[in-house]
């Protein structure tokens, strides 16, 4: 199985005043295409700094991260944002959609940015609202919106560019108990049709339903 992500001695330190304060320390593993991974760890244990890594949000002091092959390590903040446009769909805790938007136009939006044609962009858009059951919702703002209906929203925005990965940050936090169960039935589904995800999160509900959880302690992984 081919990987999609790899990390070899991911370090990353920030500097508070002249110290220097090591926050991921030799992290290494491997995401394969198709795996459905959850990384766990107490607060303060690097899971945010780690994100903003696998997201391209941020890059490492030293060590190794390659995604699909590419290693975006050293790249500039230019190829970064198009690593993130091309290769990563972001499902975040909050949601994140526009307020003024439909939820047909917040799911259209990255296609937009990606300069995909109307017609395929249409299509693309009807796919994966019928996919995630909010078709029927397509012409409401977010404030019309449950919050699970929000958060499918949001996946269907991450997966509507077919990107190499779904990297979710506590896609659950904000959901009752209910709704939490029908999003991970999503994701579920998701990656039982071959979708690689790997889900930042602290509950054991949601790694339950991965393949592989990874912990973090202290910026290490633990053993």
């Amino acid at each position: 199985m081919s990987s999609v992500i790899e990390t070899d001695d991911l370090c990353k330190n920030y500097l508070l005043g002249k110290q220097v304060v090591p926050v991921l320390k030799n992290v290494n593993f491997t995401v394969g295409k198709g795996d459905f991974v959850a990384i766990m760890g107490h607060s303060g244990a690097g899971k945010s700094t780690l994100l903003n890594i696998l997201g391209c949000l941020d890059t490492p002091s030293s060590g190794i991260y390659n995604i699909t092959g590419i290693s975006v390590s050293t790249l500039s903040q230019s190829k970064l944002a198009q690593i993130r446009g091309s290769q990563i769909g972001f499902v975040f805790q909050n949601f994140n959609l526009l307020p003024k938007l439909t939820l047909y136009q917040n799911v259209e939006l990255p296609l937009i940015y990606g300069n995909v044609t109307f017609s395929k962009r249409k299509s693309r858009v009807e796919k994966v609202l019928k996919l995630l059951d909010i078709w029927d919702r397509r012409d409401h703002k977010p404030n019309e919106l449950s919050g699970g209906q929000k958060q499918r929203a949001a996946i269907a925005r991450a997966i509507v560019k077919n990107p190499s990965i779904i990297l979710a940050d506590e896609p659950t936090g904000n959901l009752d108990s209910h709704t939490t169960s029908e999003i991970l039935n999503v994701f579920t589904r998701l990656h039982q049709e071959g979708n690689t995800i790997l889900v930042i999160t602290h509950e054991q509900e949601v790694a339950a339903r991965a393949q592989k959880v990874i912990y973090l302690e202290d910026g290490r992984i633990a053993e």
